[in-house]
């Protein structure tokens, strides 16, 4: 039996990202594993995550459906999936961290000019295609280095599509990739006991949490949600220059590692977790 700090840790985490997946969407990984990892084992979190992840964005769509464009959603879809797998494959021939590490400091650079520029410009170009490129780039990089999530949220600003607009696209993209990896985490062995008795503490908080923020979100405008989703992609940016930074420290050969046995079907599924 877990000790009570470990369950205090497990309901903590659960509650905030809940709330932080309820109120923009997005972030689930990064609000919860701060506190997940301190608890359990990084096989336990990952698919933990990806479970309780996909019931908050299931729990959230019903109010996302009259702002769902099917047109507009497919290409993401189709491209995310196809671009996860192919992500994946390659972790064995290209190093993560730097890649976090270039990805986190472009997010900062977006949000500094975003801040800076008094009505930021729309993109109106590329149509479907470009729309796909975005769902693909995103689905690869979630596969390679857990960082799925940002590339879909700024093209969804760029687009200049309003905050129900920007959910309808973003809320189904992340509960497909999650369900995606969820799937690989029960072919990958990874669903245990273990893993099932967090589940049963973490799923139901979880969802309280995405209620209560579903609840701020109807009371946010259009400027108040950009405002939060700004603010949501400096901390990621941050997050991904800080935890990279230790990383190449803590082992600079990080950079060269390539090769592992058995690291692409496992490192994928945990990989995907921490960009969501």
């Amino acid at each position: 039996m877990p000790d009570a700090g470990s369950i205090a840790l497990v309901v903590a985490g659960a509650a905030v990202a809940g709330f932080m997946n309820g109120l923009t969407g997005t972030g689930y990984a990064l609000s919860a594993l701060g506190f997940w990892l301190h608890a359990v084992p990084p096989q336990v979190a990952a698919p933990l995550v990806a479970l309780c992840a996909v019931g908050g964005h299931a729990q959230a769509l019903p109010r996302m459906a009259a702002s769902m464009d099917w047109p507009r959603l497919r290409p993401f879809l189709i491209a995310g999936l196809i671009g996860v797998p192919l992500g994946v494959a390659l972790l064995d021939r290209i190093s993560a961290q730097p890649l976090k590490l270039t990805v986190g400091a472009l997010l900062l650079v977006y949000v500094g000019w975003t801040a800076m520029v008094r009505t930021p410009p729309v993109v109106r170009g590329g149509g479907r295609i470009a729309d796909a490129a975005i769902g693909f780039g995103g689905g690869f990089l979630g596969g390679l280095a857990s960082i799925s999530g940002p590339l879909p949220i700024v093209w969804a600003q760029l687009r200049g599509w309003g905050k129900d607009e920007q959910r309808g696209i973003t809320q189904p993209y992340n509960m497909a990739i999650l369900a995606f990896v969820l799937v690989a985490a029960a072919v990958g062995g990874l669903l245990d006991l273990s893993f099932l008795f967090w589940a049963a503490i973490a799923l139901p908080i979880s969802m309280l949490g995405t209620r209560a923020g579903l609840a701020v979100y109807a009371r946010l405008s259009d400027s108040g949600f950009r405002r939060i989703v700004l603010a949501f992609l400096a901390v990621s940016g941050l997050v991904l220059i800080g935890t990279s930074i230790r990383a190449l420290e803590a082992d600079p050969g990080l950079v060269q590692d390539r090769g592992q046995p058995g690291r692409v079907l496992r490192g994928g599924v945990l990989a995907l977790q921490f960009g969501k």
